[in-house]
This record gives C-alpha cells, structure tokens and sequence, in this order.
C-alpha cells in the first residue's frame, strides 16, 4: 500500500474555529456606561464602533483620514491641466510662426507673410477658437506646425484616457493606423452597446469584440454588464469633471474636442458612447461636481480618474458613516478601503466588524420582542460586578483583594459540630473527624476511616431580608447628573443580592409622577424624560406590597431622591401633581410612611443635592419611623446604599 503523505499550514476556511473568543468586557463597560447615561443599547453599540476600541480605530477615525484624503485631493490639485497645455503649444506654435514670417521683410514673400501676420492677430482669444481657425492654416514654420499637431495630438489621447485605462500611454505618437483602430473599436463598442439596450443576446458579439478589442480593456470583463459597468463609471466621472469645469473652461474645452487626432468623429463616437452608457446605467452620478482649487494642473483623463476617486470616497464615507436604514459593517468595501487608507484601515474595520458579531453571538446584545436591541442579562451581570467592585473598594477601602467565587451556603457557621447523619450536605470537619479516626484506631480498631468519625460543622439559619430599592427618576434626576449614579447603584446592589445573598428578595421600584416595579434591564436602559412629580407615596405603596409578600424575611427599604414628594395617588389611582407640595401629598406620604412602619421596616432616606426642604422633610419622616437620612455625594452613592442594606441584614 502506498503510504499517505498528509501536509499541514495555516487555516484559511474562515474564521479560525479553535480560537478563544474575543475579550469583550471593555466593549461591555463601554457599552454599558453609554446606556447608564440614557442610550439605547443600539445607539451605545453605534457610539462604540465610531470610537473603537483599544488600539483599533473606530469608524469615525477611518472616516476622518477618508475625508482628509480627499480634501487634499481636492486643494493640491485643478482640472484645467489639459487647457494648460493646450495654451502652452498653441503659444509656442504661433510664437515660432511669428519669427519665421518675421525674417521674410522683403521679396516677393512679404506681402504673403503681412497677411499671415495678420490672421494670427485675429485670432479668438479663447483656445479652442483659435485651434479651430488654425485647422486648415498653412504653417511657414515646422516647429509651429509639430506644435499644432501636438495640441490635436493631446487632445485625442487625453479624451481616450477619460474612458479607457491606459490608452493616453499606449497612444503616444500614434501612427495614422492607430487611430484608425481606436475609431473602428468605438463604431464596434457603440454596435455593441446598441444590441444590448436591445435586450437582444450579445454573448456571440461580445466575445467577437473582445477577441478583436480586448487588449484596450486591462479589466477584462467577462460579460456585456461587466463591460458596460467599467465604462460607465468612467464616462459618469468624466461628466463630472465637466461639470466642475467653469463655463467658460467647459465651452472652450468642447471647442477643443472636436480637434481630437485632427478628425471630429472621434469627439462624435465618445458622444455616442456616453449618451449610450447613460441611458443604460442612470444609477451613476453624471450631475455631480467638485470643487478642485489647488495648483497642480491635472489633465482630462488624470481629472476624470479624480473624479472617479471622489465617487469611491463619497461611497466609502457613507458605507463608514452607517447613516442608512439598515446599515452594517458588513456593507464596508474592505478591498476598497485598504486601497484609500492602506491595509492597517481594514484591519481596524475587520476587527470592528468582528466585535458586533461576537456581542451578539456571545449574548452581549439580544433582541427584544418589538425587535429592539437589549442587553441581555449576561451584560447586566458584568456591569454589576464592575459596579460592586468599585462600591466595595470605597466601603472596604482596600486593594489587591483576589476575586473569588464562592458564595454562602444555606446557613453561616455556628462553631459547633455534629456526628454526619444520612443525607447531610453540610461541610465536614475535618480536625473533628481526624480526631475521632484517630482516637478509635487508638482503642484497637485498624480501620483509618469509618463514616461514625465524619462530624459536620453546624449551621444557624441565615438572616434573609425583603429589600425594596425605590430611586427617583424625576427630570430633576436627569438635569443635576445623578441619573448615572443612581444606576450603577441599582447594579451594584442587584448583583450583591444575587450572587452574595441570594435568599433576599429586592425590587427595584422607580417613581417620577407615577412610580413602578421595574426589571434591571429596564432600569438599565430607561432614558431620562421630562416627567413633573416626585410621586414618593406610590413608590412607597408598592415597597410595602412587595415586603408583605415575604412576611418571614427583614423588611429594608431604600429611597434615592433628590427632592421632596409632590405627587401622590387618589384613591381612584390617578396622579395628582402640585408644587409647592399640596397637604393631601405630604398626608398620603406619611400615611403610607406610617403602614411600613408597623412592618418594621428599616427605612433610609438617600438625599442627593443641597436642598434643605428635602432635608428637613427627610429629617422628620426618618424620626417618624425611626429610620435613618444619609447624605451621601454622587461618588459615594453606591458605597452608601450597599452599606447601609448590610448593616441591615446584620
């Protein structure tokens, strides 16, 4: 049998399928500070890829080089480079013949040379009038007459290069036969292009074409579309650069066009062939412009693949800005974008384009029922635990604590132990039950281990408490900058009941005219509003309903506000909103104040600003039920709210 040879390289299907996954968390806490400050999960995933992340340039940098790329392109350089010249040998031309009549003073010459003298100074002041008036004169001069023929020369040439890569190159001192080649490929292109606006099938005459032509075409085009497709772009930016020319420029330049290699078909069959192109393709641009104003005269063919760079970067920066219905990063041209910006740009783009998908692959991002981004409850949990780090660094005020894992069991460790029974899943012993080993084999048994030595460690039930967190997301909230706060205190203190004490029950309730029991997620992404009313006497309505569904567990509850009540509900549950605060609001407040308190709920009064109203108003409920008002600063939010729910629990 012959021995199979196997090679191994790099994979190149993709993505590579054993790669660890991408870091997302400082996508996360961006994505998460974003939608604290009142972002919508989509906008905050938008503001992340305009900015990037790490060392990756985000889309408003790759838009930035864009768009100074073409600013340069635009200040270095003007379009009239091809009139230039023209002037430049239409000077050089008459100057030379100027000379030559200038030496024939006498003789039977001289009235003739007069004459011709005096046609030159009757010439249009325009190039392409006199390049017209010239075109049958007799030149006394060789060196004027090589110049003129260099001007219908330039012309051709220039106007090839609009509309085929190349061609000003291949034509250089073009022979008689060589524009008698490019004529007869245009009437076959022109052909051509008619049968296909025909709908009619040219796959017979387009490979006809292509075996007699193709070598004016580097693109190599593969079908008639494909064809049509390269030219029209160019013929598209060749109608912009026209129409970025003066109107003086554009008259004289057309003027010119016609001088083209000395013969008018050839202006006529490029007329043709644009008019053909435009009717086929009026998807393209053929009415923009651009304002070019810099120094570096440009010819007509150098001027159309300008104007043809501009379309790309006009495409590209709108493909960056991802301002369309339905945009993605997966619209980017990447090949296109390396060819502007360099490879490094679609690296960075790559990257960014990778990013999205991994938040949504990896369950960062998750779409709502209404069709809504959301962060799902994976995201949540980091922000928590980023929140309740940086709470539990202000409380303790230590660093270099190791994160660890484990939380409590279902009981804290009262010092004493027990013999194991059948079923236990307490902790064991371990020096009570080495020392029972050992006192047993001391009388005589051999054994090293019985189960009778197993002794457990005794548990004593743990506190459990009904936490109600009730923050206050008045417009007032949004204005002084505490909405962010308030949110990452509602983080922190969620993913300290959920991953630390996971017996407690918190709610997390929010009022403004109206107040509500909310989700984290919810809370999360809620954007601030203009909403009058501090409806505390709803927020406390539900608190209380929440704590007597756990009539066994400790009743906290925690208010964030910033200002005194000034909403309450009737009876019949609709708001009622007064400022200065009406007597019935502040008699419905302390009446449901006065209900909490025969639960014996510990109550604490966060007060945010300086408002002294506020102050004494909290000051006086808080001695009415015997709770506790905490003036924390913003900063300090978060640090004040956990502590004070522990101190609670113990």
């Amino acid at each position: 049998m012959r021995r199979r040879r196997y090679s191994y390289g790099p994979y190149d299907g993709g993505p590579d399928p054993l790669a660890p996954p991408l870091d997302l968390r400082e996508a996360i806490d961006r994505l998460g500070e974003d939608v604290l400050d009142g972002s919508s999960p989509r906008q905050a995933l938008r503001e992340l890829l305009r900015r990037g992340l790490g060392e990756r340039r985000g889309l408003d940098e790759l838009n930035r080089q864009l768009w100074q790329r073409r600013r340069d392109l635009q200040r270095n350089n003007r379009l009239d480079g091809t009139l230039q010249q023209v002037r430049e040998l239409l000077d050089r031309a008459v100057t030379a013949e100027r000379k030559t009549l200038e030496r024939r003073d006498s003789g039977p010459q001289a009235d003739d040379a007069r004459f011709r003298e005096l046609q030159l100074d009757a010439l249009p002041s325009d190039a392409g009038g006199a390049v017209r008036e010239l075109e049958n004169y007799d030149w006394q001069s060789p060196d004027a007459r090589s110049a003129y023929e260099q001007i219908k020369d330039l012309l051709g040439r220039e106007m090839l290069d609009q509309r085929f890569a190349g061609m000003k190159q291949a034509l250089e001192n073009a022979s008689p036969q060589d524009v008698e080649a490019i004529r007869a490929m245009l009437d076959d292109l022109n052909v051509l292009l008619q049968a296909h606006a025909r709908l009619e099938d040219p796959t017979e005459q387009f490979a006809r074409f292509m075996a007699e032509h193709g070598h004016y075409f580097p693109e190599n085009p593969q079908t008639t579309d494909e064809l049509v497709d390269v030219l029209a772009a160019r013929s598209a930016a060749a109608q912009r650069m026209m129409n970025s020319l003066s109107a003086d420029q554009r008259a004289e330049l057309a003027a010119l066009t016609e001088q083209a290699f000395g013969d008018p078909r050839l202006a006529q069959s490029l007329s043709q062939l644009d008019a053909m192109l435009q009717q086929l393709r009026p998807g393209q641009d053929w009415d923009g412009s651009g304002r070019f104003r810099g120094d570096n005269p440009m010819g007509m063919g150098e001027a159309t693949r300008a104007l043809e760079e501009l379309g790309r970067l006009d495409a590209l920066g709108e493909q960056l800005a991802q301002g369309y219905p339905g945009a993605s990063l997966d619209d980017i041209d990447l090949d296109l974008l390396a060819e502007v910006l360099g490879e490094p740009a679609r690296v960075d783009a790559r990257a960014l384009a990778e990013l999205e998908r991994e938040l949504r692959d990896q369950g960062i991002l998750q779409r709502a029922a209404d069709g809504s981004l959301q962060l799902s409850p994976k995201a949540l949990r980091r922000l928590g635990q980023t929140a309740l780090a940086d709470v539990a660094d202000r409380i303790g005020g230590r660093t270099g604590e190791r994160e660890t894992r484990r939380s409590g069991a279902a009981g804290d460790a009262s010092g004493a132990t027990r013999p194991w029974e059948f079923g236990d899943t307490a902790p064991w012993s371990v020096p009570r039950t080495l020392l029972n080993a050992q006192l047993r084999r001391a009388s005589g048994d051999p054994r090293p281990l019985d189960v009778a030595d197993v002794e457990v460690i005794e548990t004593e039930r743990r506190v459990r408490a009904a936490v109600a967190l009730c923050v206050d997301t008045s417009w007032s909230m949004v204005q002084e900058g505490r909405w962010v706060p308030m949110k990452r205190t509602a983080l922190a203190l969620h993913h300290l009941i959920s991953t630390r004490f996971r017996g407690d029950d918190l709610a997390l309730i929010t009022f403004g005219r109206h107040a509500g029991r909310v989700e984290l997620g919810e809370l999360v992404g809620l954007e601030g509003a203009y909403v009058q009313g501090t409806n505390l006497h709803h927020a406390l309505l539900l608190a209380g309903a929440h704590l007597r569904r756990h009539p066994d567990a400790t009743p906290v509850v925690l208010v964030v506000t910033d200002g005194e009540p000034t909403a309450h509900l009737e009876p019949d549950g609709s708001p009622v909103f007064a400022y200065p605060p009406a007597p019935e609001t502040l008699h419905a407040t302390v009446g449901e104040l006065d209900r909490l308190t025969g639960l014996r709920a510990a109550v604490t009064f966060f007060i945010l600003g300086d408002d002294p109203r506020l102050a004494m108003f909290t000051d006086r409920l808080a001695r009415r039920c015997g709770g506790r008002v905490v003036a924390p600063d913003l900063d300090g939010l978060g640090a004040s709210v956990v502590a004070d729910y522990l101190r609670h629990r113990r």
